[in-house]
This record gives C-alpha cells, structure tokens and sequence, in this order.
C-alpha cells in the first residue's frame, strides 16, 4: 500500500515558530488553529503559501520575474511534496473607488457585451425607444436651426484611441480633404499633424462649412451624405464659434420627439472606467465631494468671532469678510456674537450656502473657490468635504446614453444593484427572439455560472455595483473563493484565512460544502481557523500553542478531529468537548437610557426602529447581509460622528436620532494595525514609551550628559543610530529578487548610538528595555504607578507575552485590537463614551475570544457602553441585550426579527440566532453585572 502523499516541512523556523517538522497531507481539508500569535498564519502563509508561489515565479525568465511580486525565501531547511499555491487571504479589499465587486469578478465585463449586443436603446430624455433617422430627416433638421447660424459639418472617425493615426489622415488628404477636429481644435491636413503615439485621441473629419439660409439644400444634401459616408453612419453639427454643445446625428439610432441621437451601444460605452462612458460629472466614481456645514462648524456652542467656522478660526480670516457678515447678520437676525446655535434655519442656509438678493456667496462657495489658491490650501479644506452620490448620475457612474440602453426595461446599472440571488432569477427569466437568441445564449451561460458561485459561497445578498471597500475582510475572500470555484483548477494548494469570518452559524454548512468542492476536486485546502463548526469538518488538525508568541510556535496536536478531542494538551480540544467555556455573566444589566435610531432606511434596512440601552454591552447580530453594518456603522456611528465634527463619507439614511446627547465621545475599534512601519509598536502605542524615556532622561548618567527625553527616541537625530536612521536593519535593493533587509552593522539592529546605550536603567540599555516582554517590563517597573496601569492593562487582554518594541507589522489583526482597547481601558473611568466594534473575535480563539468578553464587561464597568457587531455565539450569549437582524440577506433582510436579553432569543422563535445560542453552561462572569 503506497503512502498517502503529503507535504513535508522540516526544520521550520521563520519568526516564533520552533524548528518544526511536520507533514501536511494532501487532496485533504486541513484545518490550522491555536491561539493568535501561535505561528499559524507563519506556517500557511510565509512557509506554505510564499514556498510554493516563490518556486513558480524562480521558474520564470528573470524578465518577467521583474514585474511580479517576490516572496522572501522561508526559513526552513527543507520542503517537499509542494504544489502551486494560491493565497485567498482577508485582506479588506481595496480602497479603489472604481472597484466594484462586478469589476473584481469580471462579471461586469460580461454584462458590457451582454448589454451592448442585446441592449435597446431610449432617449435619455424622453425614455421612448430610439428610432434610425433617414439622411433627409437629418437635412430638415439642420435647416431648422436659426437663419444665419454658422455650422461645421463633422464626420466622427476616431474616439479616444491612441496611436498617430498617420495613414488615416493621409489618406484623407489624398481623397482632397482639407481640415480634421483633433481633441476639440481645427487643424490644417496640410502639412500632416503630428500626434502623440501613446496618447489617446478624438479624430473628427471636417466636411464642410456652412450658414443656416435659403437656397443651401443642395450643398447641405451632399455634404450629409458625404458626411455619413464617412462617419459610417453618423454626423456631428457643430456650433462654427463654439457657443453651442455638438449634436449628434445617427441614421442608427434617434428619437424622433425630442430629436436626440445616441452613440451605437458598445462595450465602452458601459465602462465606467473609460471617457466614452463614464458620468462626466463625477468621471465614473460614482459620488461627487463638498463642503459639509457639520465640518465646517462642528461646536455650535462657539460663535463666529470666536472661530465657529473652523476654516476661519483665526481673527486675520474673519477679518476679511466681518463686514460682509455683519451686514448679512443685520438683514437674518445675528451678529459676529451670536452662538451658531441661535441661528434660524435661513440665518444658516443664508450664512453657508449664500443670500443671491443681498449679494453674500456664502461660506461653502467661497471655500469651493479658495480651493485653486495652492495644494497646502486645498489638502487643509479636504478635511471639511465628505462624499455623496453624485446628483447628475445618482451613483450609477454611467454617462446617459449608456444608463439609456435596456434589456428587459432595466439598463445596466439597475441590473447591477439587484442582488445576487434576484439578479439571478431576473436573467433566468428572460426570452429572446431570432438572431438575439444566439447572441444571448453564451452571454447568459457565463453570467449565470459566475453569480452562482458566489450565491453558494453565502453572497446572495451582495450586490454587483457593491463597492469593494465597504466589503468585510470575509467577504472578499469569499468573493475569491467564489473565482477559485469557477477556474476549475486541479492540483493546487489553497491557503484560506479564516473564511468563515462575517458569516452566521447558520450558513457556515454553505461555505463547508464549497471547500468541500475544492478539495473534492483533488486540491489541497489548507485553512487557518477559530470556527467550531470548520475545525470539527476537518480531514486534518494541526494545533500550535501552547502559548503566543515565544510561547508558541510548538506543534501542541495533529492529527484527526477524534484524537483532538481525545488529547490532554490540546487547549481547542478542551473547548470542544464543553470541559472549557467561555464566560457569561449570571445577571444581565438593565442600562441607564436609550440611544435610538429613527426610520432607518440605509441600504437594505426597512425604515426600522432600533433603540440601543446604554450603559450595557450591546450586540447586534443576524444573517450575513441582514443590514448589521448599514445599522451600526453608515447609520449610529456615522451621524454621531458627524455630529461631532469627525469626517466621514455617506452617512446612511434616517429620520431622526434620540439620546445622541448623553454620547461623549465615540470610538471605533477595528483590526486596523496600530502602525503601517517598523517603528510603530506597543510601547509607543500605548504611551508607555514616553513614561519609559522620562525615566531614563531622569538617571545620574543621563543628567550628567544632558540627554533629555527625546534623546531615547529612535524616531528623532540625535540618540538613534544614523546609519540605519533608527530602524535597526537596511535594506538592500535586489531588482528582480526579494529585497534584503540586512542588519545594522553600526548599531547591531538595536536601533541607537553607543552613548545612548551607554546610559542604563537598573542595568538594562533603552533597547534592551524595549526587548522586554509586557510581563518582563511590569515587574521591571514596578515602582511606577502610571506605567504599572497601562502594562497591567495589556496583561489582562491576554498580551503579556509581546515585546515592548515589538514592530506593529508583525501584530495580527486581533493583537492590534486587543492593544486599542487596552488603551481605552488604561483611562479611569469612561461615562458618555460609546465604544462600537465590528467583529472584534476575528483571529481570536475560543479562549482568547473568553478573554475580550471579560474586557468588554470591564469597559462596560467603567461606565462605557459597548456596541458590537458579532456572530459568535459566546460573545451573543454573554451581551446584556441583543438586536438580531433579518430574517434573511440583502431585501430579504433588514428588519429587526427579536430583540432582548439572551434568554429573550432564545425563547424567540423568529430568532435565526437564538437557535444557535447554547445558555445551558454555567455562567461564571459574577463581575460583569455588579
């Protein structure tokens, strides 16, 4: 009997893990969990993933090696029995604007043709269908136009294409034409214009010139049929002076009411990445920025000479309009004095938007002018603009001929907002006739086979028009996943992070059955994750732990999920086998007010009602695509940032908000890193590091030299090390390989000058300090109240093990959130804030996931309300009060099913999740509710 193949590691040891060797069986469902910081994701991504995808590109000519991104070669001795590998990992997306989860998917270049071939048009002003117009419907046309108007008869030949387009021009000078219209100017064909090879460029041929009067009919004939001829059906009039905009004239396609003509439907057309298509209003973005009033005078208590409007704070800005404004106050009721919460409604419409009787422009056009005095000016007012849908195109992006052209009655950017499931049935219910049929057939083959991919991967309720920004971090990998499915490849090794992150219990069968089917197809699936329900479907188990960090990097199990649950040292087995939970407190808190959300309508949300206690911990759970970030994040947190003066975009639709007042102040706590360098980490983080350079900047040797506290910085000249300017490490160049970051061999990678290392702390340098663990520094600083709170604080978020100097690019998504909200818990007491948080149990494990309970009850305990969007079951049941969303996704979503305490829901049988909530274990978290 042969032995099953498999990968074979040996000698792993890139960042904590612990000189492993281990064999990952293949065509299998492999499953790696353990605590965050355990090493999980080195061994899947930098070890497995980087090996594979690095011996792939080595295999390239050095050429193309160069425009590929380059993996560091893994520290291993040895690996063996790799296949190609492929990464689908959360990275959130992309911040593109004009990506959309149509362009991701390629779908919409699908719908382009789709559209294109198959589509109608209708006037854009009218909606009639568009109808061809005859050569002498277009001559009467012309001899409409007022007696006198001089015109250009243009024949369209190029449109946006790049190249010198040399031959063409010369073979119209050969045929005795004498002008051409490039980019908008007349220009001689004599001597031959020269344009631009890589530059794209607009040709039009000029055919003739002439006045609007009596007797030209003959001319005008041939001169239009010359015109179409050329143009291959299609005529631009144009104003000889400018003063009016082109018309179009098509023997294809015009509407006979109101006498508009639209461009042949083409792919390009659709594309709202192209000029030929794009809204040239908000040039395809979709949404358009201005000055909001809320920015602008967040604080309505102050007035206008106490620097009410923020841009104008200073006395020498106001200064410049005071008596304008006087004599505006004069004729609405205020003066420079008046509190701008005084203001009438008109007095401020009057004072921002302008008063055209009295001549006053108003704050916001001013800005809008004062933004072309310079790049600092205009980056200084950026901070006051927000986004809305752009009021030409309504957010479809599209010019309106493209918008014009339908199938079906819906055009392109209807079909697109149609979520995924009802997009489906929509296209499953077309009838086409004739020759349309076989143009339809393969169109509709793709398109159906693709969005039902991303249907099974639990997307129903996304739409296509769906911006990849606003996507969760689960999402676009599943919409990855989704593009895996419909390659068909064979043969691979499929690298996962935490797959089932933003999906209900109820739908994880759905993403099972999908890893299932790629594995199935005799794939490796090697995923990295906390889920219950994964980790018990697995072929395979690998565990490391025990710890995080230097306490991790070991193999504590592998093997079956039987033998798991079997093993005395596998902390996930204990949590599996119920021997440990995770904490509940035995009393739910009845909260001290309402914070209440009025006729929401964001999105999907079906004008709703939702009233939030404060002073609790608060959860809002439901389906994926039930409307839980439309809620939480575009509806509360958006307004009541707003409301206090922090930028955001698009706030979600309300008709009123109550109880906003008792908010203080609002955090967001997400997995952001703390820092996008090196030089970021826990210590400067969490202000530990200013209180540790005070100490050292206060000892004999310090004194004695002058060392103030920003000599122990390794940000700022002075104390660091210049050779790597304070990084510890250089990096080297190397072209078409991976760049090398080499050591400092002046400073020995501990970042700073001998003479500051010369000056100690009970015997210890700043850098080695900075090596301590969080556990190492809070007995090591004992003595020091204010540093002693803040190191015991990231203890009791599970964190005693990282390093003060820790590089925040190392920290994965849930130590970086458990340090934020260590910082929040380091203040002494926290009334009128209002803590919100977006799945905070992302990368966390059950025990790990137990700890946060613990220090949201604590945040809580200290006078906070805690709101938070989640799905695991532990953190649901262990919530003071839930909102539970649905009952399905997308328009089948958006209404609250239940409501109430845990017990409330689970005695609801509307509630989705209360179906999934286990409260038969003991509580244990007596602190909680005290």
């Amino acid at each position: 009997m042969t032995e099953a193949p498999h990968i074979h590691i040996e000698g792993a040891r890139q960042h904590n893990l612990k000189d492993l060797t281990l064999d990952i069986p293949r065509d299998q469902l492999v499953v790696v969990c353990g605590p965050s910081g355990s090493g999980k994701s080195t061994l899947a991504f930098d070890i497995v993933y980087a090996e594979g995808q690095r011996r792939y590109v080595e295999s390239l000519s050095a050429y193309a090696r160069q425009f590929l991104p380059q993996m560091d070669k893994p520290q291993v001795d040895k690996i063996e029995g790799l296949s190609p590998a492929i990464s689908l990992e959360q990275q959130t997306a992309t911040r593109n604007p004009r990506s959309t989860v149509g362009t991701v998917t390629e779908i919409y270049d699908f719908l382009r043709v789709f559209f294109a071939r198959l589509g109608k048009p209708h006037c854009p002003k009218c909606g009639e269908p568009i109808t061809a117009r005859t050569a002498d419907e277009i001559i009467s046309d012309i001899l409409a136009y007022p007696e006198g108007s001089k015109v250009l008869l243009l024949a369209p030949l190029v449109e946006h294409q790049k190249g010198t387009h040399a031959d063409r021009l010369k073979k119209l000078k050969s045929q005795g034409f004498a002008r051409v219209r490039v980019g908008g100017v007349i220009v001689p064909l004599e001597p031959l214009p020269e344009l631009e090879k890589n530059k794209r460029h607009s040709i039009d041929l000029v055919v003739d010139r002439l006045v609007v009067k009596d007797g030209i009919r003959s001319r005008l004939s041939d001169s239009v049929e010359l015109g179409l001829n050329q143009g291959e059906g299609r005529l631009v009039v144009a104003d000889h002076e400018g003063k009016a905009p082109d018309r179009l004239f098509s023997t294809a396609s015009s509407c006979p009411t109101c006498k508009i003509s639209v461009p042949k439907p083409s792919p390009q057309l659709f594309s709202f990445n192209s000029p030929q298509g794009a809204c040239p209003a908000c040039s395809g973005i979709g949404a358009v920025e201005y000055f909001e009033p809320a920015l602008l005078a967040p604080n309505k208590g102050l007035t206008l000479s106490s620097g009410g409007i923020l841009p104008w704070k200073s006395d020498r800005a106001l200064a410049r309009y005071s008596r304008r404004l006087t004599d505006l106050g004069q004729r609405h009721g205020f003066t420079l004095g008046t509190r701008l919460a005084d203001f009438s409604e008109a007095a401020w419409q009057a004072l921002f938007y302008g008063d055209k009787a009295f001549g006053w422009e108003g704050v916001v056009n001013l800005l809008e002018h004062g933004q072309s005095f310079g790049s600092v000016w205009r980056d200084e007012l950026a901070r006051y603009r927000q986004s809305r849908p752009c009021p030409t195109c309504q957010g479809a992006r599209l010019r309106p001929e493209a918008l014009s052209v339908r199938v079906a009655g819906e055009n392109i950017s209807q079909f697109c907002a149609m979520p995924i499931d009802r997009a489906l049935t929509w296209l499953t219910g077309l009838d086409f006739a004739g020759s349309d049929t076989l143009i339809a057939e393969p169109l509709l083959k793709e398109l159906t086979h693709r969005l039902r991919f991303l249907s099974g991967v639990g997307l129903e309720y996304i739409s296509l028009s769906r911006n990849m920004a606003t996507l969760s971090g689960g999402e676009a990998q599943r919409i990855r996943l989704a593009g895996q499915l419909g390659s068909g490849l064979v043969g691979v090794t499929y690298v996962l992070d935490e797959p089932s992150i933003g999906l209900h219990p109820r739908d994880n069968d759905r993403l099972l059955g999908t890893l299932r089917q790629l594995q199935g197809r005799g794939n490796t699936v090697l995923v990295v994750e906390h889920d219950e329900a994964t980790i018990r479907h697995a072929d395979h188990v690998i565990e490391l732990g025990p710890g995080s960090g230097r306490l991790g990097g070991e193999i504590v199990y592998q093997g079956n999920v039987a033998g798991m649950l079997a093993s005395p040292q596998s902390l996930t087995g204990m949590y599996l086998r119920g021997e440990a939970i995770s904490p509940r407190p035995e009393t739910r808190r009845p909260g001290n007010g309402l914070l209440a959300l009025r006729g929401v309508t964001t999105n999907n949300l079906k004008g709703i009602d939702a009233e939030i206690p404060l002073g609790c911990l608060v959860c809002v759970t439901g389906v994926s695509g039930s409307g839980k970030s439309s809620l939480v994040m575009d509806s509360l947190y958006k307004h009541l940032a707003l409301a206090k003066g922090i930028k955001v975009d698009a706030p979600g639709m309300i008709a009123g908000i109550e109880g906003a007042e008792r908010i203080e102040k609002i955090v967001s706590i997400d997995q952001t890193p703390i820092g996008r360098t090196p030089r970021s980490n826990p210590a400067t983080y969490t202000k530990v590091f200013d209180e540790i350079r005070e100490i050292f900047s206060t000892t004999p040797d310090a004194k004695r030299r002058g060392f103030k506290p920003g000599r122990f910085s390794f940000n700022v000249k002075g104390g660091r090390c210049e050779a790597c300017g304070g990084d510890g490490q250089i990096r080297v160049e190397m072209h078409f390989l991976p760049d090398i970051y080499v050591t400092c061999e002046v400073c020995g990678g501990l970042r700073y000058n001998r003479e500051t290392l010369d000056v100690r702390y009970k015997g210890l340098s700043i850098a080695e300090v900075l090596d301590l663990t969080v556990k190492q520094a809070r007995g090591f600083f004992e003595n020091y109240p204010v540093l002693d709170r803040r190191l015991s604080v990231l203890e009791e978020v599970g964190l005693d093990y990282l390093h003060l100097g820790q590089p925040a690019t190392t920290l994965s998504g849930g130590e970086a959130q458990r340090i934020k909200i260590s910082r929040e818990l380091g203040k002494r007491s926290l009334p009128g804030a209002l803590y919100i948080l977006d799945e905070p149990t992302t990368g966390l494990h059950m025990q790990e996931v137990g700890k946060l309970i613990t220090v949201l009850h604590r945040l809580v305990d200290k006078g906070a309300s805690v709101l938070v969007i989640e799905h695991n079951t532990d953190v649901v049941a262990a919530s003071d009060y839930v909102i539970d969303l649905g009952p399905g996704g997308g328009e089948a979503g958006g209404r609250i099913v239940a409501q109430g305490t845990p017990e409330e829901l689970v005695a609801n049988p509307d509630s989705v999740t209360g179906k999934f909530l286990d409260l038969s274990r003991p509580a244990g978290l007596k602190s909680a509710a005290s």
